[in-house]
């Protein structure tokens, strides 16, 4: 069988799994808007860090589903992976929509964080396989982008369902139907790329990690510096995710406010990154990673500051490139490191950390707002993000 690699070469397989990942990310978009509302509305819960709790399971079965698909991928298949992450997910939204305590929603967020691990870890290591070393930024451009465009608009179309209709059910609604088409069209539709692996490994100059866990952990000065601002970035995704709907609330905007100004910092970072993936395989991917990381931290601290509805928006917006700019090149650059054969392992080790960002962000936050306030928690979340954009900076080769 003669495998090609390219972005042109393997355009439908590679259409088709962009398409996938927009249902991946609409499931996440499911909670990020109502979710802390209906904590406080239908279960009384106003301790921060409970309300955070749903996020802190999330980050913890993501990160280590992440982990898992990297290590298995080769043994069990992509494909295969893909298609046990949407079973997972199938009961999530009905789980959200006739949830009678808590307990089930952090259950529900148990089974989504195994789906997020799952389909969305196979989508990035497919592409990555199937367009080979020239189109690497521009594939996680568009990955990421379809996922975090899905995450915004479904964002605001629930905070839109929800002021119109109620918390629950319609809202989760939308939940249903991604499931069953992610399911559907990845088990009928989607090849498994271990061919193209196998091809490109006959080709690669990379040498192997010693280490793969050590090394993307921490020891290798350029992986090591690309895991913590992953790991940082996605523990200030957890702050905003949970604490900036209270924080918007908290200075007295409404619930579709909320929603259109919650909404607009994960579009921005999805169609920004149909930009910023291309970039990152023209500009050196240190100076972008650099940058972006720079841009969060001010865009978090100036959030205290901002009172009205356009100031938000705008430092929203800034956010969101910030965001753009880095998380392609994160992947784009683990894979630039690696050999093919450990690449999936590698990225795996990374979104184990990445992801873990969203339990400890979520744990810091959640405790830093109920004894100190929400500003506190977002100030410290922001010098945080600042710090890990200098270790870039010192750090990377």
């Amino acid at each position: 069988m003669e495998v090609k690699l390219g972005l042109k070469e393997n355009w439908r397989q590679f259409t088709l799994l962009v398409i996938i990942n927009g249902f991946v990310g609409g499931m996440i978009g499911l909670e990020r808007t109502i979710l802390p509302q209906i904590a406080e509305a239908d279960f009384g819960i106003a301790a921060k860090s409970a309300i955070l709790s749903f996020i802190v399971v999330f980050g913890i079965s993501k990160a280590i589903t992440n982990y898992y698909t990297g290590a298995f991928a080769n043994r069990i298949g992509r494909k295969n992976l893909l298609v046990i992450g949407w079973l997972v997910g199938l009961p999530v939204p009905l789980i959200l929509i006739y949830a009678t305590n808590w307990n089930w929603i952090i259950a529900a967020n148990i089974l989504l964080g195994i789906n997020q691990g799952l389909t969305w870890s196979s989508t990035v290591v497919m592409k990555i396989d199937l367009v080979g070393d020239r189109n690497r930024g521009l594939a996680m451009g568009l990955n990421e982008s379809a996922g975090y465009l899905a995450v915004g608009i479904v964002a605001f179309l629930t905070g839109w369902i929800a002021s119109e209709y109620g918390l629950r059910p319609y809202p989760f609604y939308l939940g249903i139907g991604f499931a069953i088409a992610g399911l559907l069209s990845s088990y009928f539709l989607v090849k498994d790329t271990v061919h193209h692996v196998n091809s490109e490994t006959k080709v690669s100059q990379v040498k192997k990690l010693k280490n793969v866990f050590r090394e993307t952990t921490w020891t290798n000065s350029n992986l090591g510096s690309i895991t913590q601002a992953g790991l940082v970035n996605n523990l200030n995704d957890g702050m905003i995710w949970g604490l900036f709907p209270i924080l918007l609330a908290s200075k007295g905007f409404s619930l579709a406010e909320v929603g259109k100004v919650v909404a607009i910092y994960p579009i921005v970072w999805g169609l920004g990154q149909l930009v910023t993936g291309k970039l990152a395989d023209i500009w050196v991917k240190k100076s972008m990673l650099f940058w972006g990381m720079l841009m969060q931290g001010i865009a978090i601290i100036a959030m205290i500051f901002a009172n009205s509805f356009i100031q938000l928006t705008l430092l929203s917006i800034l956010l969101g490139i910030g965001t753009a700019v880095v998380y392609p090149t994160f992947l784009a650059t683990i894979a630039d490191y690696t050999h093919p054969e450990q690449r999936a392992n590698s990225i795996g080790v990374f979104r184990l950390w990445r992801d873990s960002g969203y339990a400890i962000g979520a744990i810091l936050t959640g405790i830093t707002a109920d004894f100190l306030g929400v500003m506190s928690a977002v100030l410290l979340i922001g010098l945080l993000t600042l710090i890990s954009s200098f270790i870039i900076q010192l750090r990377m080769k």
